[in-house]
């Protein structure tokens, strides 16, 4: 308990130095998801910095990273150590019997300790804000084992464009947004279909 608070607040902080960079922040939450079921937060990715604000705002649902191993091992503040220690899903996308074990492992915890999952879908970070095609294959996984689990689309603009000097210098003067799409009931749908409705309800947000 104490570990997650102060992550918590270490990502306030992370997400608040936006403002040092005179960045716009708004994150457009969906008060009405449900507390008592996992969820499966899904988003596109467009940098490193769309971490800290999801573990910020939606810290009430105890979210779990699917990540690349990388980043645990990376000494990102904050970041890297909750990656490592905070139970994520650490992936080695060379190694896939490693992958589908610590994606099992974190659906099994979502089951018993009711957490969630958070996942980028397309697998790596854009750097046009152009978004690429979302994989099946890590949210069939968590959907086996958690089949009541909601699917909630994150749509993330902006942050792409912050980084698009690299990570030094970082761009000022950039709007970025996080906005909690409605969630997505699995129940009579194929894995395929629902990730496809994640994706065109993120895409139609992030590419108008």
């Amino acid at each position: 308990m104490h570990t997650k608070k102060s992550v918590d607040i270490l990502n306030y902080f992370l997400t608040s130095c936006n403002y040092i960079l005179f960045n716009k922040v708004t994150f457009v939450d969906n008060k009405s998801l449900p507390l008592n079921t996992p969820l499966i937060f899904v988003a596109n990715h467009q940098s490193t910095y769309d971490i800290p604000a999801m573990i910020y705002y939606l810290r009430r649902f105890h979210g779990k990273f699917i990540s690349k191993i990388e980043l645990a091992t990376a000494g990102i503040p904050s970041i890297s150590f909750n990656l490592k220690h905070g139970g994520a899903a650490n992936i080695d996308r060379k190694d896939p019997k490693q992958s589908i074990a610590e994606i099992l492992k974190l659906a099994n915890n979502m089951k018993q300790k009711n957490w969630s999952a958070f996942i980028f879908p397309e697998g790596t970070r854009t750097k046009t804000g152009k978004m690429k095609k979302f994989n099946v294959g890590g949210i069939a996984t968590l959907l086996k084992k958690n089949p009541k689990a909601l699917v909630v689309p994150v749509a993330i603009t902006g942050s792409y464009e912050m980084v698009q000097y690299g990570m030094f210098p970082l761009r000022p003067f950039t709007p970025l947004r996080w906005e909690v799409l409605a969630p997505i009931d699995p129940e009579g749908k194929t894995v395929e279909e629902v990730v496809q409705l994640a994706e065109d309800a993120i895409r139609e947000k992030v590419e108008g």
